[in-house]
Formats: C-alpha cells, sequence, structure tokens
C-alpha cells in the first residue's frame, strides 16, 4: 500500500481513477482506453508511454486498434479522445440504466428540497462513479461528472457506502487505497478511515468536509447491499460558502428518506419476481 501525503495533482486523479493493468489483448486495449478517456487534456503518444506499462509497439497497436473501431478519435495535433462511438455507448447505457431511472424521481425532490447538486453514486471497486448528477441553480464548478470516479476514502457519498460493507471488507479496502491528500482535511490513512465508520453506521449519514476539493461539503446516505448486488449513494453537495455545517445537519433526515425510499423502490421493482 502507498501513502502519499501531498495535495494532489491531476496526473495523481488519473492514475488513482483508472483501473489496474490487465493481461490479455482486451485488457491492454482497456487500460489505454481508460487513460485517454479519464486525461484531464487530450494526451499524445508520448505521454501515454509516461502513464502506461507497455512496450511502444503494443501501445501502438492498441491504440490503432481502438482508433479504427472508432472508441478513439485523434485530433488535429496527434493527441487523442474518446471516439463517437464510445459516447454513443455510454450515452445507451446511462438512458438505460434501470436503477438510474428508479432513483430519478426521488434526488429530483432532495434537489427541489434543499436547492444545492445531487448526486446519486454507485460503488465500483475502490471508486465511487456518478451516475446522475441535479446541478444547483446558484452553480459553483465541482470535479464530478456523469461518468466521472472518484475514490471512496475522501467523497461523503464514498465513505457513506463503505460503511456498509461488513467490518472486514471496509477494513481490507482503507488498506488498498493509494492516498491522496487532496486538502487539508483529506482523511489519508486506513486509520483516519475507519475512526469514522462507526460513527456513519450508527447516524447512517456521512460529510465531505472539504476533504476531496477545498470549499465543497457535502451529506450523503448510503443504499443498498451486498446481498443486492447494489451499493450506491445520495449526497447533497454545495460551497462552504454557502453551506455550514449546521445546514447540512438540518437536511440529514431529508436525504436518509431519499436514500430509504431509493431502497424501497429497488426492493419492489429490481428484486427477485415472485413466481407465479
Amino acid at each position: 500500500m502507498k501513502r502519499n501525503t501531498s495535495h494532489a495533482s491531476a496526473s495523481d486523479e488519473l492514475r488513482i481513477s483508472r483501473r489496474k493493468p490487465k493481461t490479455g489483448t482486451l485488457g491492454k486495449a482497456l487500460e489505454v482506453l481508460d487513460v485517454i478517456a479519464l486525461s484531464e487534456k487530450p494526451p499524445r503518444f508520448t505521454d501515454l508511454l509516461g502513464l502506461i506499462d507497455q512496450p511502444r509497439g503494443t501501445l501502438h497497436r492498441q491504440i490503432s486498434n481502438l482508433v479504427a473501431e472508432g472508441l478513439v478519435s485523434v485530433n488535429a495535433d496527434h493527441s487523442y479522445v474518446p471516439g463517437l462511438r464510445l459516447l454513443k455507448l455510454a450515452a445507451r447505457s446511462w438512458s438505460g440504466n434501470s436503477f438510474r431511472q428508479l432513483a430519478e424521481p426521488h434526488i429530483a425532490r432532495l434537489h427541489d428540497e434543499t436547492g444545492e447538486t445531487v448526486h446519486l453514486g454507485l460503488m465500483n471497486g475502490l471508486e465511487v462513479i456518478y451516475l446522475d448528477k441535479i446541478e444547483s441553480k446558484q452553480t459553483v464548478r465541482m470535479h464530478s461528472q456523469v461518468g466521472n470516479a472518484s475514490p471512496l476514502y475522501c467523497t461523503g457519498v464514498g465513505k457513506a457506502m463503505l460503511a456498509l460493507l461488513p467490518e472486514e471488507d471496509c477494513a481490507a479496502r482503507a488498506a488498498e487505497f493509494d492516498y491522496v491528500r487532496h486538502t487539508e482535511t483529506t482523511l489519508y490513512t486506513p486509520e483516519l478511515l475507519l475512526g469514522e465508520m462507526a460513527e456513519i453506521r450508527s447516524s447512517g449519514i456521512s460529510y465531505d468536509r472539504e476533504e476531496h476539493e477545498p470549499g465543497i461539503r457535502c451529506i450523503a446516505a448510503g443504499l443498498g447491499s451486498l446481498e443486492s448486488g447494489i451499493i450506491a449513494g445520495v449526497s447533497v453537495t454545495g460551497p462552504a460558502f454557502r453551506i455550514s455545517q449546521d445546514e447540512m445537519t438540518a437536511w440529514k433526515s431529508l436525504v436518509l428518506e431519499t436514500a430509504r425510499a431509493i431502497e424501497s423502490d429497488m426492493e419492489a421493482r429490481l428484486g427477485p419476481r415472485s413466481q407465479e
């Protein structure tokens, strides 16, 4: 396990978010695709050589195949971006996701009641994938976007989901993070992270106290279980200058009610159908 207590750079974020290298042709191609899709700015071939542990010839072949299949496009300056085929597939996946559709009216109601940005996140290994987002009318730019991934250890919704895991599983994942200290308040060791879990399990609520982005706070609740096959979470997020800790605490019942309402619909609509 690596522990990096320096503040995060864009390349740090990329290295945390992308998948670990896989074996086999498909795994190597997906690794390249991940890096291109998650890069802050379109990478060139030399950039990819520094980020991906593949021989030059293999990497060139993987990129050529991805371009030929329409999954990657080449800019005029010879940098790479996600191809239109990939965007089409992502859009189809998003629009057809039954869990997102089920949760949509509930997070819309939470947005109406708080007036701030609401997220729906899904656990994926050591990350939270943002499945839906309703922006505040008083927009403040945030890192999160639908489809983006963030580490579980430094986000409110991520910590809320970790608290749903059995203690042994939670501790095992806490030991796997490549901790980056994004801000002065980031929990940057397994001990600090696990120290919050008992409180989150007891209250059902997790807070991001400017731990992932300076000036951004959130309150979150987890939902689902390993048994259901879905571990997810909802959060209300906003700028620290507008949202005090007291105001976030006042939203506790709204956030919990939203999470429980989504869980109830999950059981009714996504659970096993009764046999007639």
